[in-house]
C-alpha cells in the first residue's frame, strides 16, 4: 500500500465536506474517484496532496504522515498533482513549461525561470517528457496556441516531469473532445509505465473513461464513501448507478 487515508473528516466552519472517509491506493493501481457535485471529491484530493490538513483522521504516504504537508514538500517525497501551468503561464512554450517542472525536480532553487534554456540537463529532461507525450514536434509552440487536447496533455506532462511514484490527476480529459479523450488516456497510461510511475489517482466525470481505465473506483456522496471496488462491482451497484452514474452502468465497457 502506497497511500492510505483513514477516517478523514474535513470541516469548513459547520459544514462537513468529508465525514470519515477512508481510501487506500496500492502499488500498481489506477484508482478513479467519482461523485456528484458537492460530494467531496476536490476536498479529498486537496487532503491527499497535502494542500489541506484534515480536521480529523490521518493521511499516510509510504507510511509517513503527510497531513497538511503541502504539495511542494510532497512532490519531493514522490507524489505529484497535475500543475495546470498552461493556465498559469500560457505564453510559455511546451518545452519551457516542462523545464519549469524539471527545474523543480532537480532542486535547482527558487529562481525557476532563470534556469530555462541555460541548463542542458533541464532541457534534455523536458524534451524527453515531451517525446513521451507526443509533444516533441510542438516543443517551441506557446501553450496558449495548442489544441485543447494537447493543452491537457501538457498539464499532465508537467506533473509527470517530476518523476513521481504516484500522481493525482483532476479531470485529465475535461474540455477535450469525445474523439480525443481516449487518445489522451492512452498516452497518459503509456507514459506512466515508461516513467515507472507506480500508481495513478484521478477525479473524473466521464464515465466512459472511469470504467474504461480504472482498476478500482471510489464513489463519494455527501462526504462519505458510497462504494469502493473494481469496475464490475461498481457497475452492478444500484446505489452508485442511481446516485453518481445516472444512466445504465452496463453501457460502460473498457475501450467503449
Amino acid at each position: 500500500m502506497i497511500l492510505r487515508a483513514e477516517g478523514v473528516r474535513m470541516f469548513y466552519g459547520d459544514f462537513c465536506a468529508l465525514d470519515g472517509v477512508s481510501v487506500r491506493v496500492d502499488t500498481g493501481e489506477f484508482v478513479s474517484i467519482i461523485g456528484p457535485n458537492g460530494a467531496g471529491k476536490s476536498t479529498l484530493i486537496n487532503v491527499l496532496t497535502g494542500a489541506l490538513k484534515p480536521s480529523g483522521g490521518t493521511v499516510r504516504f509510504k507510511e509517513r504522515d503527510i497531513s497538511g504537508i503541502g504539495p511542494v514538500r510532497l512532490a519531493r517525497l514522490g507524489m505529484a498533482r497535475s500543475f495546470q501551468l498552461v493556465q498559469v503561464f500560457p505564453d510559455l512554450t511546451v518545452v519551457e513549461t516542462l523545464q519549469a517542472a524539471v527545474v523543480s525536480r532537480l532542486g535547482r532553487g527558487t529562481r525557476v525561470f532563470a534556469w530555462l534554456g541555460r541548463d542542458s540537463e533541464v532541457r534534455e529532461g523536458a524534451l524527453e517528457v515531451a517525446e513521451l507525450f507526443g509533444l516533441a514536434d510542438k516543443a517551441h509552440t506557446p501553450a496558449k496556441h495548442l489544441p485543447q487536447g494537447d493543452k491537457k496533455l501538457l498539464d499532465v506532462a508537467s506533473a509527470f516531469a517530476l518523476y513521481p511514484e504516484i500522481i493525482l490527476l483532476d479531470e485529465p480529459t475535461s474540455g477535450v473532445s469525445t474523439r480525443d479523450k481516449h487518445a489522451v488516456m492512452e498516452i497518459l497510461v503509456s507514459a506512466s509505465k515508461r516513467l515507472g510511475i507506480k500508481s495513478i489517482i484521478q477525479v473524473e466525470h466521464d464515465m466512459d473513461i472511469v470504467f474504461g481505465y480504472s482498476d478500482r473506483i471510489v464513489a463519494l456522496h455527501q462526504g462519505k464513501v458510497l462504494a469502493d471496488g473494481p469496475p464490475e462491482e461498481i457497475r452492478a451497484n444500484d446505489d452508485v448507478v442511481n446516485t453518481v452514474v445516472g444512466r445504465k452502468a452496463g453501457a460502460f465497457e473498457r475501450g467503449a
